[in-house]
């Protein structure tokens, strides 16, 4: 396996610490893509000379600036994102927030590559079209931690022998409220994840539990397991990762600190192990406990198993409607409780299709987006 790297999101949390675990395993920055020019990323390319610098976005003076500060010529716009991701003999860590990363999944799967997949949208809203471009030969590795658990956890299992997988979650901000009391919280409040440092979005879907919605959709397609057998747990100390219940009764889970770095590392590295990027774990003196998740409270996980049973583009639907939901949120257009409304609705109102192609899911994604502004408008 290639030890050339394209960071994908290589400014955000994930990107950043893939380049810290990459430069303790001696891997080669072939690529560093951001979204737009940053005093982050031009740190990043003095950082490594020999790394391509590729910029989806930003304005001409922006870009401008940005190569004089570098020394040398970026490539630029979303089409370079994705050459860059098609490149044979790379590996490909895909960092990108959004349905915009679904392009690069695609292109770097056909080229062969291994994908290590962060980004959740492109098996959300393109999961049949992600499977299929998997017959080229390439490769999909998950970095979340709850799918990079699951993944090793199956390793060497018969599908067979396998009754259900659990997904847990920590149970965001607001684990234990009431539906009534969260209908005035901020974003400031919402941001605050009680365990793990993410980015926006991902923090307000966590806070809604649209993050572990979304992670049963994965689950799905990376494990090719029904929705009948995929569970979630609340288990707020993030210790147990997640786990798979087998058909004697057994169950099998993965244990360790809330350190992002040990799942994308073995992204990198599987099916072998390189030496602990963080601190050793030691469980003497913990106390861990799990509970079942508040549907009533948090409608977002019953909403993503009917959007998965459903199929097609429903996923999709659900993604987009939530992107624009929590992005209303956070700029204070939309309460947090009118999150999980405006997609649901979103899912009703979106005619149901089958999605064959990329074009095919960036149309029903432009749709859904479409609905979801009319839907946060009307509630505004």
């Amino acid at each position: 396996m290639s030890n050339a790297l394209v960071v994908l999101g290589a400014t955000g949390s994930i990107g950043t610490q893939t380049l810290e675990v990459a430069d303790k395993l001696g891997f080669e920055v072939a690529v560093l893509a951001a979204r737009r020019p940053s005093p982050q990323l031009a740190e990043l390319a003095l950082r490594y000379p020999d790394a391509e610098v590729v910029v989806a976005g930003g304005s001409t003076d922006e870009r401008s600036q940005l190569a004089v500060e570098i020394g040398r010529k970026p490539g630029y716009g979303p089409d370079a994102v994705i050459e860059a991701a098609a490149v044979r003999n790379r590996l490909v860590v895909n960092g990108i927030v959004g349905a915009a990363g679904l392009r690069a999944t695609v292109a770097a799967l056909r080229a062969g590559n291994r994908v290590a997949l962060a980004n959740k949208e492109s098996l959300v809203a393109g999961g049949p079209v992600v499977k299929a471009a998997l017959e080229a030969g390439g490769e999909l590795l998950p970095v979340d931690s709850e799918h990079s658990a699951l993944h090793q956890c199956l390793a060497g299992e018969p599908p067979e022998s396998v009754a259900r997988l659990i997904l847990t979650a920590s149970g965001g901000p607001f684990r234990g409220r009431s539906r009534e009391s969260l209908a005035n919280v901020t974003p400031e409040e919402a941001l605050r994840h009680p365990t793990w440092d993410m980015g926006p979005r991902i923090s307000i879907d966590s806070a809604t539990m649209f993050n572990k919605g979304f992670e049963i959709v994965e689950a799905h397609h990376l494990f090719d397991v029904g929705y009948d057998h995929i569970d979630v747990l609340v288990h707020p100390q993030s210790i147990l990762h997640s786990a798979v219940e087998f058909v004697d009764g057994s169950w099998k889970g993965h244990m360790g600190h809330p350190d992002m770095r040990v799942p994308i590392q073995y992204a990198l590295t599987a099916p072998e192990r390189a030496a602990n990027p963080g601190s050793w774990f030691d469980p003497v003196g913990m106390e861990l406990s799990f509970e079942a998740p508040d549907h009533e409270v948090f409608p977002a996980i019953g909403i993503a198993y009917e959007a998965g049973r459903a199929g097609g583009s429903s996923p999709a639907v659900m993604n987009a409607a939530d992107e624009m939901a929590v992005e209303a949120f956070l700029q204070g257009r939309l309460g947090f409780l009118g999150i999980s409304d405006v997609v649901a609705r979103a899912l009703e109102t979106v005619d149901w299709r089958e999605l064959k192609t990329v074009d095919d899911v960036v149309a029903v994604d432009a749709e859904a987006r479409s609905v979801a502004a009319g839907l946060i408008a009307g509630v505004c």
